[in-house]
């Protein structure tokens, strides 16, 4: 009969080896638990998208976590069938316009409220909160009587055009961002403006040439916020967007299942895929001015 013996040494390191989970479980494991499961939450949903835009059958009801075949008929059926491309195009033009005037306006506004003393500033300021507190949507019986009246004298900015919706949606975005970025204008130190304004330097040299390079962050961010907010908006458009070439994205997708949710579920599966990847673009392009320090562009010593 065979004598087994129980090495001193591997016991040991099987209990440090135990111990040492047991205290990662104890410490950080719950934590990776919980990101687990907040992925799932939030992938679970783009898999259903991309599942039903693949679906062959197009249906809500024959849409499944994981299609049974995979077929490209509703992409095709969606650039036949739908103006799709005019309702992209306008989609990108209303967000890139808006996050890019947007942008310069409210940077140039923030700067004056910063770095300027003039009489009325406070009132200003304090006028740009309290606009804050209504609701967009309140106004919209006012500016559908004053675009009314303004497409009678220039129709290029009335109803069904790019411009009038576009004034619409700066109307809305200048003044929260106006304070946004004057809180980051405000930790910018003064005495870079002075030195530079002792050198020669005009405000408009130093607002392009030194204060925009160390405010990228915020303009990145403002940017980023601006766009999404366009893409995903929907109620302005529905007001203001009548025709069907003139609509976006988000109003040509709703007109296919306002009525017939069921049939058209597929079409507009690939739709909303399409919809999301300017998004995921412009966020990959602005994360590394995101992600950079206040210091940008400071002169060192």
């Amino acid at each position: 009969m065979t004598a087994y013996t129980v090495d001193p040494a591997a016991t040991r390191y099987r209990r440090t080896a135990a111990t040492r989970f047991a205290l990662w479980a104890a410490r950080l494991g719950w934590r990776h638990a919980f990101m687990w499961v907040v992925a799932v939450f939030a992938v679970f949903p783009v898999l259903f998208v991309v599942s039903a835009a693949l679906n062959p059958l197009g249906t809500l009801s024959s849409a499944q976590l994981w299609p049974t075949g995979a077929s490209a008929d509703n992409a095709l059926d969606l650039f036949r069938n739908t103006p799709f491309t005019t309702w992209y195009a306008n989609s990108l033009f209303f967000a890139l316009a808006n996050a890019a005037v947007t942008v310069l306006l409210s940077a140039l506004a923030a700067y004056a409220f910063s770095r300027m003393r003039f009489r009325g500033r406070r009132v200003g300021l304090v006028g740009l909160l309290v606009i804050q507190m209504f609701p967009q949507f309140l106004a919209i019986v006012a500016l559908y009587l004053m675009f009314s009246s303004i497409g009678e004298y220039r129709p290029e900015l009335g109803f069904d055009t790019r411009w009038g919706l576009l004034l619409v949606y700066l109307g809305g975005a200048l003044s929260i961002n106006t304070w946004l970025m004057k809180g980051f204008f405000d930790t910018v130190p003064k005495e870079l403006d002075e030195s530079a304004q002792m050198d020669g330097a005009t405000h408009a040299q130093v607002f392009f040439r030194i204060m925009l390079p160390l405010v990228t962050p915020v303009l990145a961010i403002v940017g980023l916020l601006v766009f999404i907010n366009t893409v995903n908006e929907f109620l302005l458009a529905s007001v203001f967007l009548r025709d069907t070439d003139a609509k976006t994205l988000g109003l040509g997708l709703y007109q296919l299942v306002a009525s017939q949710r069921n049939a058209n579920f597929g079409m507009f599966s690939v739709g909303a895929i399409m919809l999301s990847l300017p998004t995921l673009m412009v966020f990959w392009f602005l994360q590394r001015y995101i992600t950079e320090g206040l210091t940008s562009g400071a002169v060192k010593g």
